[in-house]
């Protein structure tokens, strides 16, 4: 449930990004590309439906280029969500808080 929610925003960040950054309606090969590993990665997560934000966890599943590039993304997107998605971006940063949270009490 949680990995699905995640494919989800991490869906409509690359979208809103392709959009913005390479004037696309549907997804460039670049940004098909970084949207396959990103599901790839997400499927083959250690922590299942526990799992954390990639930026909260100790693992990292991300080849450097890919890491760069999804950080490019959000940091583009992040904002973006609210205006194009806003009930998928209030749901993504009330999970991160409450992921937060978790990782100070462990």
């Amino acid at each position: 449930m949680k990995r699905q929610k995640e494919e989800e925003t991490v869906s409509c960040m690359i979208s809103i990004y392709c959009r913005g950054k390479h004037k696309q309606k549907t997804l460039c090969p670049e940004c098909r590309e970084l949207l396959d590993y990103a599901e790839l990665r997400l499927s083959k997560c250690p922590h299942g439906d526990q799992k954390p934000f990639c930026s909260n966890c100790r693992i990292h599943c991300y080849k450097p280029d890919k890491k760069e590039k999804i950080r490019q993304v959000m940091r583009y997107a992040g904002p973006r969500m609210l205006f194009y998605h806003p009930v998928i971006a209030l749901r993504h940063m009330a999970e991160m808080r409450k992921d937060r949270r978790k990782q100070k009490h462990d």
